[in-house]
C-alpha cells in the first residue's frame, strides 16, 4: 500500500494533468496541488504572510513604519484603533498575491484550502489571539447569505475549529441590519456609521465570560469587525480577538 504523502502526489499530478487550474493570482502558471489552490506554489512563496515576529500596533496589528528599538515592540500603538471594539487583531498576511486570490475566490466557491487553513491555526496559535476559547464569524445579513449561498466567514471559522478544536458558534450573533456593501474608496468614519448597531447577539448566554475569537475575511478599517466585538462585549464577552485572512 502507499504512503498517503504519494497517493496525495499522484493524485495532484493527476487532477493538473486532466483538469489544470489556472491560478487566480497570475493568471499564468498552474496550481499543481490541490492544497495549494487557488493559487500556485510560486504566488505562495511571494506573498506576505505574517510570522509573529512583525513590529506591529499591539491592538489593531497594523504594520509599523520606520525602525522601532526591540525594546520598544510591545508597546507600539498607532492610535487610529484606541475607540475599536475589539481587545486585538491580527491577520494571516497581507492583501495581496495568493492570499488576494483566497479572498476573492472564497466570495463565489465555498471551499477553504488545506494551506489557508494551515496558516490560519498557525496564526491563531499566536499571542494575544492563543487565549480565546470560543470561535465567531462575523455574520452576513440573512438575506445577502441567501443571495451568496454560504457565509465566508463561516467557513473559515469551521475550518479554523476543525483544526483547533475550539468551540465554534454560528448562531449566538446575528446581523440584524442590512447595511451596503462598503466601496474602495470610503473612509473609516463612513465605514463606522454604515456598520452601526448592524449586530445582535440573540444567546448572550453562551458568549458570556468567553474569550471570543473573532474571524472574517479582510481586516480594512476594522469598522464591522469592532461593530461585531462591540456587540459581543455589550453581551457579556471578556475579550473579542479578531483574526482575518489578510490585513488591507
Amino acid at each position: 500500500m502507499w504512503p498517503a504523502r504519494q497517493l496525495d502526489a499522484l493524485y495532484d499530478a493527476t487532477l493538473a494533468l486532466v483538469y489544470p487550474m489556472r491560478c487566480a493570482a497570475c493568471g499564468v502558471a498552474s496550481v499543481e496541488a490541490r492544497a495549494d489552490a487557488p493559487a500556485c506554489a510560486a504566488c505562495w512563496q511571494a506573498t506576505t504572510i505574517f510570522t509573529g515576529d512583525e513590529t506591529c500596533c499591539r491592538k489593531c496589528g497594523a504594520l509599523a513604519a520606520g525602525d522601532v528599538p526591540p525594546e520598544q515592540r510591545a508597546d507600539v500603538r498607532c492610535r487610529r484603533c484606541d475607540a475599536a471594539g475589539f481587545t486585538a487583531a491580527r491577520s494571516v498576511g497581507k492583501y495581496e498575491g495568493a492570499l488576494r486570490a483566497s479572498i476573492l475566490t472564497l466570495k463565489h466557491e465555498p471551499h477553504v484550502s488545506a494551506r489557508l487553513g494551515r496558516l490560519l491555526f498557525d496564526a491563531g496559535r499566536r499571542p494575544p489571539l492563543d487565549s480565546a476559547t470560543r470561535i465567531v464569524p462575523v455574520p452576513l445579513h440573512a438575506e445577502r447569505e441567501r443571495e451568496r449561498g454560504f457565509n465566508q466567514a463561516t467557513l473559515l471559522a469551521r475550518t479554523l475549529a476543525t483544526l483547533s478544536g475550539l468551540p465554534p458558534d454560528e448562531w449566538s450573533v446575528v446581523r440584524a441590519k442590512h447595511t451596503p456593501r462598503h466601496r474602495a474608496g470610503m473612509d473609516a468614519r463612513a465605514r463606522r456609521e454604515t456598520v452601526e448597531g448592524a449586530f445582535r447577539v440573540k444567546r448572550p448566554r453562551l458568549v458570556a465570560g468567553e474569550r471570543i475569537l473573532l474571524i472574517d475575511d479582510v481586516l480594512t478599517t476594522g469598522a464591522t469587525v469592532s461593530a461585531c466585538a462591540q456587540a459581543l462585549k455589550d453581551a457579556g464577552a471578556t475579550e473579542v480577538f479578531v483574526l482575518t485572512v489578510a490585513q488591507a
